[in-house]
């Protein structure tokens, strides 16, 4: 059995990413780089354009995509071939999605948040104390970082 994972930390961490400026998706990937061997800088790098539904689309939520991309390491799928590994990954990404959907009641950006379709200005939203005060964002991110330290727990057991 491998050790438990502190998850209330990981959220915390992943709610201290995003409070210093990380996006919604790097929040969640950065706060696992050292359980599944990522360089973090790397990590920041590949998760930057998926923040506010990826680049800021509104269309799924980062922290769904950081979810998806911890699922990567979770149940790896190198090769094109091997269509068991992939369905295993796909089922772990919508255990996943569908989690989150469960806590949140979506999983698309611009739903979660209450935005218009056509909100989608490229430019990133300044970080302010009213922006954190009217953004549920951390809290997402928060909760996928939980989900995902459930299920490595549970996997450890």
């Amino acid at each position: 059995m491998q050790e438990k994972i502190d998850i209330e930390a990981r959220v915390e961490r992943a709610k201290s990413l995003f409070r210093s400026g990380y996006n919604c998706c790097q929040s969640v990937v950065l706060a696992y780089t050292d359980i599944i061997g990522l360089d973090p800088e790397l990590a920041a790098t590949i998760a930057a354009p998926f923040g506010g539904g990826m680049g800021r689309m509104r269309e799924v939520c980062g922290t769904v995509s950081g979810m998806s991309m911890i699922a990567g390491f979770l149940s790896p799928c190198p090769t094109n071939s091997d269509m068991a590994a992939k369905k295993r990954n796909y089922v772990l990404v919508q255990e996943f999605a569908g989690a989150f959907r469960r806590q949140n009641g979506d999983i698309v950006c611009r739903r979660l948040l209450g935005l218009e379709k056509d909100d989608c200005d490229p430019t990133p939203a300044a970080r302010t104390e009213e922006y954190y005060r009217k953004r549920p964002c951390v809290e997402y991110v928060g909760d996928a970082a939980r989900i995902i330290g459930e299920y490595m727990n549970k996997q450890g057991e």
